[in-house]
């Protein structure tokens, strides 16, 4: 069903995450978080997810990767690629060299929205995706598996306002509030309820181009096996 209501507010948060400044900007915040919580256990579990911290981390690095890819491609569904980050090995790989990774494949996707017009569109399951699209999906990766990881680690990660409320504005364009932009993108992701609104168990967003939202809710779509 259509939702309605005031909307993030422009002056206090600004635009929609659209660029790939706002990748760059997000890989410094979460891996300074990261490399300040180098010393801590990285092979506990996060609580509610199937990963470990440094499985969530390696995910969200792969996401990234994988959204360069799929915007490079035009379109096309790359079914021949297979990649992965190690979540096992001596201090140089786990968490260094995971971080380092996450922080590179940050840098590529950042790289491949630069040099895409914004005619160029990409596969994705939950829409055909223009850069401002996957520049929002890495930024909203990359901010809510940081906050997975810091549950696992018992520590706390807590973004800019007016970055979760980019992300929000870019991919979840009904979340129309402009009250604590970060809880919100926590509970548009699925991660908690919030203000009697119950946990998301169906999220999805909306990466196409934000012109042709048709002011629904999206669903997460079922891709065949």
């Amino acid at each position: 069903m259509p939702v309605n209501g005031p909307g993030v507010h422009p002056s206090l948060y600004g635009a929609a995450v659209t660029a790939a400044p706002d990748v760059r900007r997000t890989s410094a915040a979460c891996t300074s978080f990261l490399r300040g919580a180098a010393d801590a256990e990285w092979t506990a579990p996060v609580p509610e997810l199937d990963f470990t911290v440094v499985g969530v981390i390696a995910h969200a690095a792969e996401c990234c990767l994988w959204y360069a890819i799929d915007l490079a491609a035009g379109g096309v569904d790359l079914k021949a690629i297979e990649h992965r980050v190690r979540t096992d090995g001596p201090a140089d790989v786990v968490p260094t060299g995971v971080v380092d990774t996450f922080e590179t494949y940050a840098g590529i996707v950042a790289a491949v929205v630069d040099a895409s017009p914004p005619t160029a569109r990409g596969f994705h399951p939950m829409g055909t995706a223009d850069p401002s699209g996957f520049a929002a999906m890495a930024c909203d990766e990359m901010l809510i598996h940081t906050h997975d990881a810091a549950r696992g680690l018992g520590r706390d990660f807590e973004p800019s306002p007016d970055l979760a409320a980019a992300v929000l504005r870019r991919l979840f364009p009904w979340v129309t509030t402009s009250d604590d932009p970060w809880r919100w993108l926590q509970w548009a992701n699925g991660r908690i309820a919030l203000d009697g609104r119950p946990r998301q168990n169906d999220w999805a967003w909306h990466c196409a181009p934000l012109d042709v939202w048709d002011g629904h809710v999206p669903t997460r779509p079922t891709r065949p096996a």
